[in-house]
């Protein structure tokens, strides 16, 4: 059976745009409260708890999923990922850090060549090639003004939630897990790291522990942390891989947006092109993993 959109995919898919495309926002606002080390260590406890309630209440089992590649996953997807986003926002605009973020499709691609040994045809180099123009145009290297280390910090972001999506492919090849139970899992273990960093990056100030700093918590925490990554396994259910790909670039989209009306941010012209392009090459990805499954699916109903 095809899998096509109904108004609670619609709606599922506006509420994760929302929450994933405003949590940077709502984050870059979270750092006038608290450092981006407790920041994200607040958001990640609040997100454990969170899909813990979700698996109680829907009775999964706490069963571990293997320690060794969840840890991993962890380390990277929600330690490293968290903590590097958390560091550029500092410095850097929350649209940019999204844009430069979301090209960690295009190091995932790099990567499954080098360890996974999957062959990228020629539109997928192109994709790359599109992406890597773009990159270029966003950290503008031949000028030396500007947030280069929040932008270095933002790709790095990228660079690693990508590994994780490596680590989460070689883990699914080898065991059989739940997504939400792996999610979980590797959501707590990313918690000790951030423990362990936190003495690493001091706060120039104690945590302003206030009302608004309670709402950022309850938005990055539990709707993003939370409640977002169940809407996207809803929403996996729902569509397609490769239509939910494709819808989901809406995402750095909705946050240059907010952004903008939110910061005032607005890109220079070498950003705004190089933000094109990453745009662009991600929709031909996304285009390309939608037609090959039209292509697989007519064979499966052979």
């Amino acid at each position: 059976m095809n899998k096509t959109y109904s108004l609670s995919g619609v709606l599922t898919l506006a509420f994760l745009w929302l929450v994933w495309g405003g949590n940077w926002i709502v984050t870059k606002l979270g750092l006038a409260y608290a450092s981006a080390a407790q920041l994200g260590l607040m958001r990640t406890v609040l997100a454990v708890l969170t899909l813990g309630l979700i698996m109680f209440f829907t009775h999964r089992p706490f069963k571990p999923t293997p320690f060794v590649p969840t840890f991993l996953l962890g380390l990277t997807q929600t330690a490293g990922f968290v903590l590097l986003t958390n560091l550029a926002l500092v410095a850097g605009g929350a649209g940019k850090v999204s844009v430069l973020c979301y090209t960690m499709p295009f190091w995932t691609l790099l990567m499954a060549r080098l360890w996974l040994g999957e062959r990228l045809s020629r539109l997928q180099w192109l994709a790359v090639g599109l992406a890597f123009v773009g990159l270029i145009a966003i950290l503008e290297p031949w000028s030396l003004s500007g947030s280069w280390l929040s932008d270095l910090l933002a790709v790095g972001g990228g660079l690693v939630w990508a590994a994780a999506a490596i680590i989460a492919k070689r883990l699914r090849i080898r065991h059989r897990v739940d997504t939400l139970g792996l999610t979980f899992w590797q959501m707590l273990y990313g918690a000790i790291p951030l423990v362990l960093l936190l003495p690493l990056f001091p706060a120039a100030a104690p945590v302003r522990w206030s009302p608004e700093l309670a709402a950022v918590l309850v938005f990055s925490g539990v709707l993003a942390g939370g409640l977002g990554w169940l809407a996207w396994m809803l929403l996996l259910s729902k569509l397609s891989a490769g239509m939910a790909g494709l819808n989901i670039l809406a995402i750095p989209a909705v946050a240059v947006l907010l952004a903008w009306a939110t910061f005032g941010e607005t890109p220079s012209d070498a950003e705004a092109f190089g933000m094109a392009l990453v745009a662009l090459a991600l929709t031909l990805l996304a285009a390309l993993t939608l037609w090959k499954e039209t292509q697989v699916q007519p064979a499966k109903n052979l």
